[in-house]
Order: C-alpha cells, then sequence, then structure tokens
C-alpha cells in the first residue's frame, strides 16, 4: 500500500521549514546548520515521530538504494559548485600543499585510523571477527573532511583566516573527497572479493587508472562545455544556469562509464567552468549556492532519517564510536598534517594546529558507510552506526569549536565585507569590477547643503539610484536629498565601498548621539564620562 502524495509532500514540506529555520539558531550558538539538519532528520526517523507511520507504507520510499541514489547525486552538485566558486587565483599559491593534504593526508588518516580501529575493535569480544580490511575501509569513509560545515561557521561569525589558510581548506575540502571516495570503492573490492581476485598491484593500478582519468575528464568536457555555452544563443536566459546543471550531471555518469573518478571530475569540470568567461555567469552561480544549500539539506535529512538512535547508544558502539572520533581529532589528523606540511616551511605552529583541528565529517562519510551497506560488506550496519556517531561527535567538538580555535591560535583577521542591498535589486556581472552599495541619507551627511553635489564623502563612487519611499528616481548634482532617503552607489573597488559603509555607520551614530544628548542630557554626559573612565579594549 503506498502513502498518499499529499502526505509524503506535507512530511516533506514539514521537514524542510524545520530544518531551514534551525539555521538561525546554529548562527546563534555556533552550531553547524547541517548538525540541525541532522538532528531534524533524526526526529522523524524511525526512533522518532517517525515511529507514527507504518513501516511498510513509507519503507519502500527510503531505503539502502535510494538513500545511496540521493547521496551520490547530492554530493556531485557539491563538489561541482565547490568548483565553480574556487578562483584559481586564490588557490594558485596553495596548490602544492592542499594536494598534498588532499591526497597523501587522506591516505595517512585512513592508515592511522585503521590501525587503530582494528585494535580497539579487537578488544571487544562482539567484534572479534573485524578483520584488518573492514577497518581500514571504515576508517577511509572517514578520511576526508567537510568544507560546507567549516565555512559556514567562519562566515557566519565573521572570521578571515591569515597565511592563505582559508583558500588551502577550501582546495583540500573539495580535493580530499575524490580520494575518500577511491579508497573506500577500492577496499570494497577488496573486502567482498573471493580470495585471490586481487591483489596489491591491482589497487593500486585501480587508484591510479580511476584519479588521472577523472581529472583529465573532468578537464576535458569542462572545456568543451564552456565552448559551448559561448556559441549558445539561448532565447530564454534562464536556460544558461539549466545548461550549467546539466553539464554537472552529464561530466558525472559520462566519466563513471570511462572508468575514472567521478567526484574528480565533477570538482575539477567546475573549477575549468567557474574561472572560464560565459554568459549570466554570475547568475548561474547563484543559482549552483542555492542549490547545493538545498543538497546539504536533503542529505542530512535523509541520513538523520535512516539512523536509529538506540543503535548508537549501544554500549560497544557508543564506547568505540567515542574512542576512534578522539583517535581521529587528537591524533589521526594532526599526525597527517604535520608529516604533509614537512616541505612547506612557511607554515607555522600555529598554521599546522589550525589545519589539524578543521578535520571536521559532514554528511561524505555516511554517504560512504551507505555503500558498504549497499554492497553489503561484513559488518556495514556496524560500519554505518559507529561512521555515524564520529561524524556527530566531531560536528559537536570541532564544529562547534573553529572560531575559538582560531582566536586563540591568533589566526584570525577581519574579513572585507559587504553589506547586502536591502533597498535595491541590482546584479553585476562577474567580469566588472565594481561594488554595489547603498546609504541611506542622515541629518549629518545634510549639514554642506541637501542637493548631491553637496556631498563630499561619495566622490569616489557614482551615485545612480535614489529611492524615496516607494518611488526611484534617477540623480543629477543638483537633486534634492532628504533624511531617509536610500542611495545605490557604483563603487570601483570593494575597499572604496567599504569605506562608504564605514562613514554611514560614523554618520548614524552621530545622529544618533546627537539625538541623544537632545533629549537625554545627563545620560549622555554620564555614557561618555564611562567611556573615558573605562575605555573598550
Amino acid at each position: 500500500m503506498f502513502m498518499q502524495v499529499e502526505l509524503v509532500l506535507l512530511v516533506l514540506s514539514l521537514l524542510f521549514f524545520a530544518s531551514i529555520f534551525t539555521d538561525k539558531i546554529g548562527y546563534k550558538f555556533g552550531i553547524p546548520a547541517l548538525f540541525l539538519f541532522l538532528a531534524v532528520g533524526m526526529l522523524f526517523g524511525p526512533d522518532g515521530i517517525g515511529k507514527l507511520f507504518n513501516e511498510e507504507e513509507v519503507g519502500y520510499m527510503l531505503n539502502v538504494g535510494s538513500a545511496q541514489a540521493i547521496g551520490t547525486i547530492a554530493l556531485c552538485i557539491i563538489l561541482f559548485s565547490g568548483g565553480l566558486d574556487t578562483k584559481l587565483s586564490d588557490i594558485r599559491p596553495v596548490i602544492a600543499p592542499g594536494l598534498t593534504l588532499a591526497t597523501v593526508g587522506v591516505l595517512l588518516t585512513m592508515l592511522i585510523t585503521g590501525v587503530c580501529i582494528y585494535y580497539v575493535f579487537g578488544a571487544f569480544e562482539a567484534f572479534a571477527t573485524l578483520s584488518f580490511p573492514v577497518a581500514l575501509l571504515m576508517a577511509s569513509t572517514m578520511s576526508s573532511t567537510d568544507s560546507a560545515s567549516v565555512f559556514s561557521i567562519l562566515r557566519t561569525n565573521g572570521i578571515g583566516l591569515k597565511h592563505n589558510l582559508r583558500p588551502l581548506l577550501e582546495l583540500e575540502s573539495g580535493a580530499n573527497d575524490p580520494m575518500a571516495y577511491v579508497l573506500t570503492t577500492t577496499l570494497i573490492g577488496v573486502v567482498t572479493a573471493t580470495q585471490g581476485d586481487v591483489t596489491g598491484l591491482t589497487v593500486i593500478q585501480d587508484i591510479v587508472v580511476q584519479l588521472v582519468m577523472g581529472a583529465v575528464m573532468g578537464f576535458i568536457f569542462g572545456k568543451v562545455i564552456v565552448s559551448l555555452m559561448r556559441k549558445s544563443k539561448l532565447s530564454n536566459e534562464s536556460l544558461y544556469p539549466i545548461m550549467v546543471l546539466t553539464a554537472c550531471i552529464f561530466i558525472f555518469s559520462a566519466t563513471y562509464y570511462l572508468k575514472g573518478n567521478t567526484y574528480l571530475a565533477v570538482y575539477i569540470g567546475g573549477l575549468v567552468i567557474g574561472n572560464s568567461k560565459f554568459t549570466r555567469k554570475k547568475q548561474t552561480r547563484n543559482f549552483f549556492d542555492g542549490l547545493t544549500w538545498l543538497s546539504q539539506l536533503i542529505i542530512f535529512l535523509v541520513l538523520g532519517l535512516m539512523v536509529k538512535p538506540h543503535e548508537l547508544f549501544q554500549t560497544e558502539v557508543l564506547l568505540t564510536g567515542i574512542i576512534i572520533s578522539l583517535v581521529m581529532i587528537f591524533f589521526s589528523r594532526p599526525i597527517s598534517v604535520l608529516i604533509c606540511m614537512i616541505p612547506f616551511k612557511k607554515y607555522n605552529g600555529q598554521d599546522k594546529l589550525m589545519l589539524s583541528w578543521v578535520g571536521l565529517k559532514g554528511a561524505v562519510p555516511i554517504i560512504f558507510a551507505i555503500m558498504c551497506k549497499a554492497h553489503e560488506v561484513p559488518h556495514a550496519d556496524l560500519i554505518f552506526n559507529v561512521v555515524f556517531l564520529c561524524t556527530l561527535i566531531s560536528l559537536i567538538v570541532q564544529g562547534t569549536s573553529l572560531s575559538f580555535m582560531a582566536k586563540k591560535l591568533r589566526l584570525t583577521k577581519p574579513p572585507v565585507v559587504q553589506k547586502k542591498l536591502q533597498y535595491f535589486d541590482i546584479d553585476l556581472p562577474e567580469e566588472v569590477e565594481s561594488v554595489a552599495t547603498e546609504l541611506v541619507v542622515t541629518e549629518k551627511m545634510l549639514s554642506k547643503g541637501n542637493c548631491l553635489k553637496d556631498f563630499t564623502f561619495v566622490k569616489k563612487s557614482l551615485v545612480i539610484m535614489v529611492r524615496r519611499g516607494e518611488d526611484f528616481f534617477v540623480p543629477t548634482g543638483t537633486s534634492e536629498l532628504e533624511i531617509g532617503d536610500q542611495l545605490l552607489l557604483i563603487s570601483n573597488k570593494a575597499a572604496e565601498a567599504s569605506e562608504l559603509q564605514v562613514e554611514q555607520s560614523v554618520a548614524e551614530e552621530n545622529d544618533h548621539w546627537g539625538m541623544f544628548l537632545i533629549n537625554h542630557p545627563l545620560q549622555f554626559a554620564k555614557q561618555k564620562w564611562q567611556q573615558l573612565v573605562h575605555p573598550k579594549k
């Protein structure tokens, strides 16, 4: 018996609403938004509200096969979007250390963690049959890091990182998932193969072929698609983002049949396309930003719906999960980072500690664990539960402390942040280096005259539009302005736009203190005296 479509859509819409609004909680308390999406999925899962539904009715909708398919498609979009947003000019100085961490670092993390997993599980009678290849397989699923969670926290708290650490982490996070995927699929083949079918030489050959073919196909397909988009003259401009999405899916599927690494291909394809000029590029990036968040939300909801929390809290699973998490956070990741960074002398101890701490896990390990269940790997349920638990611990321990660690290591720097437009809807092409910003006219700004030509601090920018109430008009130098008018300005550089915003804030503060002095003279004097006696650090 199938569940009604209307009921399915109702449940899905409620899930989406719950997940979207939990994002604000994450911003307030520094909790990764994706962890909250996961929590919502668990709330509606088999041990939560999901008990209210007949398992026979909903079982056809979400099983291991469908979860793997959803995760594969979503991860494909996330990696492609990561490549699309990565600027070669930013990652060029960090290509060598980034690729070293994404390849050798992942391999070292897998080997160190795998050995620890083998001996940890060996201490429990219930898991005595867990073989060394299976331990390595479990470690390979957790050997990559998650960029989405890391930078959602750093950007939310307005924290930048010194010494080019942010582009280095972005490159590593985007490029290490394909390596983890190669290791996971290869070890699945080793574990499920009959004796004698797999040798060390065939394993190495398979890894090399997948990586090389994935990189080559991603580059070639990316170039071909850019050329196609430049020559295409579509009548409907909304189709350009759809064409890029189609290209993403094509690169993934075509590379699969060519025996290449599909995830590496889509990342490099996105990198090639994102660093080329084509029609509606900024519109396409905005489209993929929303699509990426939707994909992340769907992945974590699906994963949350699959897990059974009562299985996570079994003594053996809970204890081993905690031990393995601590091993990865405080031993495997730091050791692999220290070894990989030996050739790169420009990074100091604080840099390496920060890189070590940013080993945050996300959806990818759980998707790889689902792959183990789909291929009926020995101890697949155990792998899924332990990997899920390790991901939760990583999100809670590392995810909530990234900002704290960056500040403690003195690696933070204030990023140049432009305020989003509130009163105007304008989208400049990416090739144009000018920046659009807006100012609200205050009493202080009109002190030298109420005409636009009297404004002394907007000489480096051009006022192209004025909004007064619900009306808009294009101003001239003699246009008279009123308090509360909103101005749309175009500046040549982001720094000039930031300078305008600072002057706007100063003007607003001066107006605020002016009115406060008139209405509350005693309180004004008291506050100014306190500022003199106890200045802010």
